[in-house]
């Protein structure tokens, strides 16, 4: 298991990032950079979400929280009528849509590709290429958790979740 120094180390390394830039971006010395990556102390609590953004990663990923798997239920012992569904998507822009909708409704708005536009702007480009009637079909069979993670060419995110 890698240690919050070995990944601060990772991600710094994988967006092209020199120690002293990453020190710059966060108001701290190259020497203390070094010190996180070597474990002999951490970032301020305060500078977690600061590194995550600027690694283009979630906090969780950062902190090393393990991503959460699908997992299949029996659809018998479901209320359909209580599950959520969950869409996200985070530009490289900056900008954050986040939809959450009864699965009934979201497979009404979201089986027609004209309301998805609708519903995320310019923003859902990145939706164009999910087939959401077979996402709903999944969840129909019992499919639960993160079933979809698109990060796009241009450097937009699509994650779907149902809960």
């Amino acid at each position: 298991m890698q240690t919050l120094g070995e990944r601060i180390a990772y991600y710094r390394r994988a967006a092209n990032m020199t120690q002293a830039e990453l020190a710059e971006a966060c108001s701290v010395t190259a020497q203390a950079v070094s010190k996180w990556e070597n474990d002999l102390t951490a970032p301020d609590i305060s500078l977690i979400p600061k590194l995550a953004e600027l690694f283009h990663i979630t906090t969780d990923e950062l902190l090393g929280v393990p991503k959460r798997t699908v997992a299949a239920v029996d659809p018998a012992k479901v209320d359909m009528s209580k599950i959520l569904f969950r869409v996200r998507v985070l530009s490289k822009e900056g900008d954050k849509v986040n939809v959450n909708l009864p699965l009934a409704l979201a497979e009404l708005l979201l089986s027609d590709g004209a309301m998805s536009s609708k519903l995320f702007g310019s923003k859902g480009d990145a939706l164009k290429s999910i087939d959401f009637a077979q996402i709903v079909a999944l969840v129909r069979q019992g499919a639960m958790g993160k079933l979809v993670e698109v990060d796009s060419a241009d450097g937009d995110k699509v994650e779907v979740w149902v809960e």
